[in-house]
């Protein structure tokens, strides 16, 4: 299930909010044959976060379904560009010389015993969910409030949080993205497909600034750029600007050799790119963009890259527009 963007701020009595967190999605699956860690994609996670995959075996109940985040915290805030030093790691070797602590944080119940909970109230799955995992280590229980709104919301803000999560305390869990469940940011940021970069000037290695964009929901076919823009389901891949800050020294290397490998001929944009030094690559790879506005042509304003996404494919990548109040 996902969350809708909204700039709504009054709710009544029947919606509950946690805190959002900037981590990675997880599906924990408890079943006589072990534990299986997986993507929103369905890729295993098993061998990346172990410490995850022991603490959800170590449970009395072994037939069980749950949904979290997997997180890394910075002085008690998620931070997602920390997590990147974990993503990908595969190695038993390499996860355990990494440094990077991580948590996940469960926030549903989807499955009990052999029966679905889908279909029960959002604040009767939370309460088996409490009721039925324990909590320890890594395993973490995302606590709730029963009353919100900008009070709320200006609270989480000011304790550098990215925002809530508003939830239907009686709606049922769907798979799909709903309007059952809000995104109320504290600062604009999204998803976004690397279409190209930039050279590198001066002491700069690596690349100058990614050039990034998202596929058109309202549209079919290419456009008027030099490649058409199109292979997000027929939808034009449209330019949101270049990002050229938010890497250090090893992501500006290893991100280079990622990119070259996905080199192509032409822009896959829709709208022309007016880059001197541009090299254009395959749509594939998705980039956490953090921002402080769209300006009205329709680009980013101070965009700054947080880390590269393996957990969403770039043919959902879309501009989200909050959902009005």
């Amino acid at each position: 299930m996902l969350a809708t963007l909204s700039d709504r701020r009054a709710f009544d009595e029947r919606w509950i909010f946690e805190r959002k967190l900037d981590g990675v999605r997880a599906l924990g699956i408890g079943e006589a044959g072990g534990v299986r860690l997986l993507s929103r994609t369905g890729r295993a996670m098993d061998r990346t976060y172990p410490e995850v995959v022991d603490a959800l075996a170590a449970q009395d109940c072994r037939d069980v379904v749950v949904d979290g985040e997997i997180v890394a915290l910075r002085d008690g805030r998620t931070d997602f560009s920390l997590l990147q030093q974990r993503l990908g790691l595969t190695e038993a070797r390499a996860v355990a010389a990494s440094p990077v602590e991580v948590f996940y944080y469960v926030f549903d119940l989807l499955g009990l015993d052999g029966w679905s909970t889908a279909g029960l109230p959002q604040r009767t799955r939370k309460t088996l969910l409490r009721d039925t995992l324990n909590f320890h280590g890594p395993l973490r229980y995302t606590p709730h409030r029963n009353y919100g709104g900008d009070q709320l919301l200006d609270e989480a803000c000011a304790k550098g949080w990215e925002g809530l999560i508003a939830k239907r305390a009686d709606a049922p869990y769907q798979a799909r993205r709903s309007g059952d469940w809000l995104k109320l940011k504290c600062a604009a940021g999204q998803e976004f497909v690397i279409g190209g970069f930039t050279e590198p000037s001066g002491s700069r290695i690596g690349f100058g600034a990614l050039l990034i964009g998202y596929y058109d929901a309202r549209e079919q076919g290419g456009g008027p750029g030099t490649g058409g823009g199109g292979g997000g389901d027929g939808r034009p891949l449209r330019y949101a600007g270049k990002v050229g800050t938010g890497y250090d020294q090893r992501t500006l290397r290893a991100l280079r050799e990622r990119l070259d490998t996905l080199r192509q001929p032409g822009s896959p944009f829709a709208d022309p790119v007016r880059e001197r030094t541009a090299h254009w690559v395959g749509p594939e790879l998705v980039a956490q963009v953090g921002f402080s506005e769209w300006t009205r042509d329709g680009m980013l304003r101070h965009p700054r890259f947080l880390g590269l996404r393996d957990d969403k494919r770039p043919q959902e990548v879309v501009r989200e527009l909050p959902r009005p109040g």
